[in-house]
């Protein structure tokens, strides 16, 4: 099969969303310069760089009290800031509830029963208990093409690491089982991990 995006698939559901897969949830929460709380799932996301550490999510959709985007995106062009939550697997169903099209008024935190922790460095909630968290300052926020496309890039100026999720010095992930994105209503679950040295290693 072949074909050209700007001429249509034929099948039932889009297969762009499970081509690049599985995808690394950015669970990103941030705070409105009125002080309201925001949470919210984006599995465009991903760490971009080491030196200085960074990451990066886009949003792809808008709402209709938010000018052209989201209340993620929205937020940070406010504050300047926002914080990366891993989610583990037994956090699918509290994420999934906090990515509803929710009011800019409700608080996903309080809404999905999800506790929450100050940040350290930045002016934003976390989530309690999450494996990892990257507090991060804004960088840039790309306009991409289409009508509601967001790509924000930050750095990374603050890291917290469960203290279980670290065995011999490493932070392992099987520990907490990082939650993925697939396609359509997808997910998966990373349980088993392997090495590979590289050439010349």
């Amino acid at each position: 099969m072949f074909y050209q995006p700007k001429t249509g698939h034929g099948l039932p559901h889009n297969p762009f969303n499970a081509i690049v897969a599985p995808r690394p949830i950015g669970w990103i929460s941030t705070r409105g310069a009125d002080g309201q709380d925001n949470l919210a799932p984006y599995s465009f996301f991903n760490a971009v760089a080491y030196t200085p550490p960074q990451v990066m999510f886009a949003s792809t959709s808008a709402k209709p009290d938010r000018d052209g985007t989201k209340d993620s995106v929205a937020n940070i062009r406010e504050t300047g800031v926002f914080c990366v939550n891993v989610v583990e697997y037994a956090a699918r169903d509290a994420m999934n509830q906090s990515s509803g099209p929710w009011p800019r008024e409700v608080d996903e935190f309080d809404h999905a029963g999800i506790a929450r922790e100050e940040c350290r460095v930045i002016a934003a909630s976390r989530v309690a208990g999450a494996p990892a968290a990257l507090e991060c300052e804004m960088r840039q926020i790309i306009k991409l093409e289409g009508s509601a496309n967001f790509l924000v890039v930050g750095e990374v100026v603050g890291v917290h690491l469960r203290d279980d999720c670290i065995v011999d010095g490493q932070f392992d992930i099987t520990r907490f089982q990082p939650l993925a994105r697939c396609g359509y209503r997808d997910y998966a679950v990373v349980r088993d991990v392997f090495s590979l040295s590289r050439p010349g290693e």
